[in-house]
C-alpha cells in the first residue's frame, strides 16, 4: 500500500510511511461551548497521530462532528470527521462531505450509525437512504472520479483519506471477513475495529483478513477501550451488542480492589496494544476512551507508543 499519499492527511502518512500509527477519539459536548472540545485537545495533543470526532453517538444529540472539526484543527490536532447514515439522505451527506473538505479535513470515517431508538430522541426517523459500504463508495467517487452520486461533475473535489468501521466479533462470525472485503472494494483505505478483549477471536479473524491478501488494500487499525471499573467491564460484556469480553477479564477486573480497578484497566489495554503489535497485518491502534481523554497519552506511553514520529 505505499505510494503516492492522495491526501495531506498526518494519518495517511504515517500509514504509507509503514510506521504503527495510533488514532484515538474525542466525544463532542452536549452544548454549544467550543471550550469543551479545547480542553479536551489540550490532554489529547501530541498523544495520537489523528483523533476521531464522533457524530451523534449512541444517537444522542451533540454538537455536530465537523464542527467539532474545525475546532480541533484550530488547535493543532488532526481530526477524523465520522458520518452516520442515520440522519442524513444522499443530498445532505454529499453536502457535508463538500463542507468538511472545504473547511480543511483530511480524513473521514464512514458509519452507518446507532439506531434512534437507543438515543434521547428514540421517536426521531431514521434515514438510512444509503449504508456504509454505499457511503465508502460514494466518497471514493467524490474524490477520485469527481463525480456526485447523481453523475454531475464536481467543481473542486473534496480529498479525503476513507475510513470506515469493522466488527471482527459481531454475529455470525464467518462473513466478518467478507464483510471487510465489500468495503475494500468499495474503496475504504482504513479500518477502526471495535474494541478489542478477546484476542484469540481477533487473531483468528486477522488470519482471515491476511489470508485474502486484504491487509496489502487496506490498513487495520485495533480499536482498544480501558476499562474504568469492574461495573464497566460487566456492561461491555452483557449490555453492548456485537461486544466480546471473555470471563477472565471480568473475573481479573473483579479480584482488583474497587479503588484500583481503573490502574488495572488502563494496564489490560496496554498489555492488548502490546499483543496487537504482533498480530500479522495490524498496522496501528485506535484508542477510545470517551470522557476518559486524559487516560490516551498515559497508555500510549506505557504501549511504548510515544513519541509520535514527524510527517
Amino acid at each position: 500500500m505505499s505510494g503516492e499519499c492522495k491526501t495531506d492527511s498526518r494519518l495517511e502518512k504515517i500509514l504509507k510511511s509503514g510506521q504503527f500509527a495510533v488514532t484515538g477519539e474525542c466525544g463532542p459536548p452536549r452544548g454549544a461551548d467550543p471550550e469543551v472540545i479545547r480542553k479536551k485537545c489540550a490532554l489529547l495533543k501530541s498523544k495520537a497521530d489523528a483523533f476521531n470526532i464522533t457524530d451523534n453517538q449512541t444517537s444522542v444529540v451533540r454538537m455536530s462532528s465537523i464542527s467539532s472539526a474545525v475546532v480541533m484543527m484550530q488547535e493543532g490536532l488532526e481530526p477524523v470527521m465520522q458520518m452516520v447514515c442515520r440522519d442524513r439522505n444522499r443530498i445532505a451527506i454529499q453536502s457535508d462531505i463538500l463542507g468538511g473538505a472545504a473547511l480543511g479535513i483530511k480524513n473521514m470515517l464512514c458509519l452507518s450509525g446507532d439506531h434512534q431508538k437507543f438515543g434521547d430522541h428514540p421517536q426521531a426517523k431514521n434515514v438510512f437512504d444509503l449504508d456504509s459500504i454505499q457511503l465508502i463508495r460514494t466518497v471514493r467517487t467524490m474524490r477520485d472520479e469527481g463525480k456526485f452520486m447523481g453523475g454531475d461533475d464536481i467543481k473542486g473535489a473534496p480529498k479525503l483519506f476513507i475510513g470506515a468501521a469493522e466488527n471482527p466479533f459481531a454475529d455470525p462470525f464467518a462473513i466478518r471477513v467478507p464483510r471487510l472485503a465489500k468495503k475494500v472494494a468499495a474503496g475504504v483505505e482504513f479500518i477502526q475495529t471495535q474494541c478489542i478483549f478477546n484476542l484469540d477471536k481477533f487473531k483468528e479473524w486477522m488470519k482471515g483478513v491476511v489470508d485474502r491478501g486484504l491487509h496489502e488494500k487496506v490498513y487495520i487499525l485495533g480499536g482498544v477501550t480501558p476499562f474504568k471499573s469492574l461495573g464497566m467491564a460487566r456492561y461491555m460484556a452483557s449490555k453492548v451488542p456485537g461486544m466480546d469480553v471473555p470471563d477472565h477479564l471480568i473475573q481479573r477486573m473483579k479480584d482488583t480492589p474497587k479503588e484500583k480497578q481503573a490502574e488495572e484497566g488502563i494496564k489490560i489495554a496496554v498489555e492488548i496494544i502490546q499483543e496487537l503489535k504482533q498480530v500479522p497485518g495490524v498496522a496501528g491502534v485506535h484508542i477510545m476512551a470517551i470522557e476518559w481523554e486524559e487516560k490516551v497519552g498515559e497508555i500510549a506511553e506505557m504501549a511504548g507508543l510515544l513519541p509520535r514520529p514527524a510527517v
